[in-house]
């Protein structure tokens, strides 16, 4: 008779344990590798990064700033004739003048003029540098022309500060006015009398002023007035601009510091402003900052009434003038840009094509 063995379960485990273990190797071990145990192929390393694009050269700036300036069809045209500059820290970098043909006035460097409002950036520089230490709450609101004196009308040329303030509704205070914008000489002409300027008539004013902000940058004041007083020429101007950017005027690092908006049409803090209602800027220590969402860039700015357009761009590298004086009859030379608007337009274009060495 025939015995048939019963097989016993997991009679040898070894065995067994080896053989799944060999089916396992044979499948890559169950991981996700190549049957038959292949290795992949390395990817391919990844291609370098682009380099950064290249900046223009000055020369290309050069080029695009001097045709834009030129121009026969843009803003600039129809401002001519004009000085025009643009420099960084060190120096100037480009200058032309532009001549009409209907106007034999030729405008340099060294052209001396009024320039109306772009006393202004003089005045809040003066301020900074005579403080010893941070401008105080008083300082901000009467420099960003939210003091509240919104009755000025101009000095008499003999006149001392205090006198000034004292003639006519100069020095008279708005309660309703306080603490909101609006442009105009009286707050800069107030704060000068409280910071103990008022005995000051005009060769006094300016050596206390160039005193501060450097005595080789020639400069005076036709009236004592702080907001629009001044005459002087592009070079000089030029060496301030240079002296904000290098930080060796304290101002220059506070630019665009606690700037207010300015355009009543979109800001209630505003009672009135000289920039055209279509464009919405604001107003820092004694400077528009030009950042309209449409047609602004963020530079630094105080045109004049009679067309002298100093800018400074947003990234604090480079200083822009425009130089000229073309007074209008009847126009009230601290209330209104006038002139300095038209050549703000010009302006901005010699700046985009300086920065993008794009002729504009």
């Amino acid at each position: 008779m025939i015995q048939i063995r019963q097989a016993r379960p997991f009679a040898n485990r070894t065995a067994l344990i080896a053989c799944v273990l060999l089916l396992l190797q044979g499948c890559g071990g169950g991981g996700g590798g190549n049957s038959g145990g292949a290795t992949l192929p390395a990817p391919p390393p990844r291609p370098p990064l682009p380099p950064p694009p290249s900046q223009p050269s000055n020369p290309q700036r050069i080029a695009a700033a001097t045709t834009t300036a030129q121009g026969d069809t843009n803003a600039c045209a129809s401002i001519r004739p004009f000085y025009w500059e643009v420099g960084d820290k060190s120096s100037g970098l480009a200058s032309g003048s532009v001549d009409s043909a209907t106007d034999p006035t030729v405008y340099k460097a060294d052209t001396p003029m009024a320039i109306a409002s772009a006393s202004k950036w003089v005045y809040a520089a003066y301020v900074a540098q005579m403080r010893p230490g941070p401008l105080t709450t008083e300082d901000i609101k009467f420099l960003t022309f939210r003091s509240g004196y919104t009755s000025f009308n101009g000095c008499l040329q003999g006149q001392s500060v205090d006198e000034c303030v004292a003639f006519a509704d100069n020095g008279l205070y708005h309660p309703a006015n306080d603490g909101m914008f609006s442009y105009g000489g009286g707050h800069m002409q107030k704060h000068a009398s409280l910071i103990g300027l008022g005995p000051l008539r005009n060769d006094g004013l300016a050596a206390e002023v160039r005193a501060k902000i450097g005595n080789d940058i020639a400069l005076l004041y036709t009236q004592p007035q702080l907001a629009g007083g001044l005459f002087t020429t592009a070079s000089d101007y030029a060496l301030f601009l240079r002296r904000l950017l290098g930080n060796q005027l304290r101002l220059g690092a506070m630019l665009g510091a606690n700037a207010v908006c300015t355009n009543p049409g979109t800001c209630a803090q505003a009672r009135n402003t000289p920039v055209p209602a279509t464009e919405s800027w604001n107003y820092s220590l004694g400077h528009w900052v030009e950042v309209d969402p449409l047609v602004g860039d963020g530079a630094f700015s105080s045109a004049g009434a009679f067309g002298f357009y100093p800018w400074i761009d947003a990234s604090k590298t480079w200083y822009g003038i425009v130089a000229r004086k073309q007074a209008t009859a009847g126009q009230d030379t601290d209330q209104n840009l006038g002139e300095g608007y038209r050549s703000t337009q010009c302006g901005r274009l010699i700046r985009k094509a300086w920065v993008t060495a794009t002729v504009q």
